[in-house]
Order: C-alpha cells, then structure tokens, then sequence
C-alpha cells in the first residue's frame, strides 16, 4: 500500500480543514514539528514529529514516527531507537549532489523510515536510491511540491516511492494525493466466453490502439459492443508472416466499441488520444494502466464475433476482418479473428453496470 502524507507546518488556518480532510480520507500520516499539533490526533492517523530545534525533546509525546536529520540533530535513528522503544525512526536526507544521493541510499538500505527532498527537477536520483533500497525492509517517503509530481513519484521505476509527503496547498488536496497512491487498478474476474455466432459485415472504420508500453504476450485489452460485455483482444506480440511484431499496439475493434479505463470507466475507442489511459488485462486479470501514444482510424473489412456467457449474457465484439487481428482464449490460447467459429472459448469481462458518460451506474439500460 503506498503511503499518503500531509505536511502540515506552517498551514495557519488552513491546518484544521486539512485534518478534517486528512481522517475523512483516510490518509496514512500527517507530518508537523510540534508535539502540541500531533496531540489530539485519533490512533486511526499517523503523527510524523520532525523537529526544527537541534535538542531534541526528551519525550516524543505521542508521535508514532520521529524523523531526525543527523547532521542538525546530532543523533542517529538507530541510537534514538534503542532509547525510545515505543518509537519508530527514520532519517531525512535532503539530496543536491552526489555525497548525498549516497547518503540517501544507505538511509534506504538501513533506516526504517528515510524522508526525501530531491531538489533538481530529474527523477533519475529517485530511480537510483529505489534501487539501493529494493532488499531492505524500510520505507521511503518522497517529497512532492504537487499532486501531479506525487503521481510521477507513485511510478518511479514502476515500483515507486513507497510513500510520498506533500503540503496541501487547498482544502481538496488531501483528496487528490490519496487518489495518486491509489493509482493501482483493481484486478478483474474474467469469464470464459463461447463463441456462437460469427459474420462477416463489411467495410467500416477500426481502430489500432498504439500505447507507450511494451505488452506481455498474454496481454491485451478488453473491447466490446457492449458497456456490459468485452473480450480481450490480444496485442501485437505475437510473430507474424509479412510484417514485424509491434508489442505496443493492440488491433481493437471498430470506432464505437468500449474500453476500460480507470476505475472501470468506459471509453470509445474513437475518443481515445495521445496521452489516453486504457486498462491492460493479462489472461489472469492482472490490470495495469498504459498511455496511450497514438490511436490509428482506418477504414477496413469487419467481422462481428457474437459470445455466450455461462449465465447467458451475449457479448459482441467487432474486428477487423483479417486472420492477423486476435482475442485470448483460456491459458493465453491466441485465437484468429477469422478463424474463430461456434465452440471457440474467448476470454471475456462482464461489467456489472451500465453506462452513463463512461460511468458505471445502476440504471435501466439495454443494449443491442
């Protein structure tokens, strides 16, 4: 679970508005440099105490994690530790050059808490210190000066920061970061799905959703007609005759067909762009989010491909109509879409909700 703090120094009336927000949201921790502002805080939130004065208190009051700069309080994490059992500490490491980017590494391979403050602008010092820190036990929290820097630092060389600490600088803030460090997508239950129909339906336009991620083989995207029913359609991994494989692009299906997104939004493939997120699916439900490069709109043959779900819900999908476009079947079985007849078993999703503007919601809807 990656770690949301709020740094409440210096907040003035800003600062009781922020904890409201804090616990309604439920993040992890809020930082301040006073006891007295971590002093009536429920159990259910974090109190993170960072001094400003150089004597430390002899009492930590009732602050959870106590983060100390060596070099200003003149007292290592490990030494408080063994005085202050009750106590969790960590090191704060402000990293400008390369005496204290090594420094930040072995605070992460050594400390259970280490607090960041990279001051230039490149993600490459972060990258560096995750990667010290990849076997140790501790946890890492980062800085951020913004919600859109925190999302960056969430995704770090794809494991990210293990937390991040921003100042809110608005009510609503708190809300934002919590939502970054949930950034993660839910995995999905997908069903087997028999074909029973299959027919070939003319010209109209499809769609090749080219991403900025290298796809696994047993990776794709679901599509369908239908907001309540996809199948996943299998990205270009796969070897073929006359042309080279393009593991970034998945042929999808034609302009009006849905795709997921984030928090199972649905998405027209012909309103996807550059700079789009779309969801990637693996045959096991494993979910992870992409952006999208480009989207190519192309006019081409069509194939329509009707399923069948054990519960009886139909499930369309439009192809394009060539034997080098492909869905997923059980096990990462690749499956030509113009092969495909009656008894074919895809890999498929079943939404439980229609769709308003993208939205799941509850509603009387029929599609067909």
């Amino acid at each position: 679970m990656k770690l949301s703090w709020l740094d409440i120094r210096g907040l003035g009336e800003l600062k009781e508005a922020v904890l409201q927000e804090a616990l309604h949201h439920r993040v992890e921790g809020v930082l301040a440099d006073s006891l007295d502002d971590l002093a009536d805080l429920p159990p259910t939130l974090g109190k993170v105490f960072f001094p400003r004065e150089e004597e430390l208190p002899a009492d930590f009051g009732e602050a959870t994690v106590v983060i100390v700069d060596p070099a200003r309080h003149r007292a290592a994490p490990a030494e408080l530790a063994l005085r202050h059992p009750g106590v969790e500490f960590g090191r704060f490491v402000e990293i400008v050059d390369a005496p204290t980017l090594e420094d930040a590494c072995e605070s992460a391979r050594t400390e259970r808490w280490s607090l960041l403050l990279f001051r230039d602008p490149t993600k490459i010092p972060l990258e560096i210190v995750i990667a010290a820190g990849a076997r140790a036990t501790g946890r890492l929290v980062t800085v951020a000066q913004d919600v859109e820097e925190a999302a960056i630092i969430f995704g770090v060389l794809e494991h990210g920061s293990d937390g991040v600490m921003m100042a809110p600088r608005a009510v609503g803030d708190a809300a934002k970061l919590k939502a970054a460090a949930r950034a993660e997508v839910p995995d999905l239950d997908l069903t087997e799905l028999e074909v029973v129909r299959t027919e070939h339906i003319g010209m109209g336009e499809r769609a090749c959703v080219d991403t900025c991620t290298h796809f696994r083989e047993d990776e794709g995207i679901l599509v369908g007609s239908h907001s309540k029913g996809m199948i996943l359609c299998v990205s270009e991994t796969h070897p073929l005759p006359y042309m080279p494989t393009r593991p970034f692009r998945v042929n999808a299906g034609a302009i009006h067909s849905y795709t997921l997104s984030k928090d199972e939004r649905t998405h027209y493939l012909s309103e996807l762009q550059a700079g789009s997120k779309v969801m990637a699916v693996d045959v096991k439900g494993g979910t992870r989010m992409v952006t999208v490069g480009r989207v190519k709109i192309e006019t081409r043959p069509l194939i329509s491909v009707d399923a069948v779900a054990p519960g009886g819900r139909r499930v369309n999908l439009i192809l394009q109509d060539d034997w080098h476009v492909r869905v997923l079947g059980p096990g990462g079985t690749v499956l030509n879409s113009t092969e495909l007849k009656p008894g074919d078993r895809v890999l498929g999703y079943l939404p439980g909700e229609d769709r308003h503007v993208g939205y799941p919601i509850d509603e009387f809807c029929i599609e067909k």
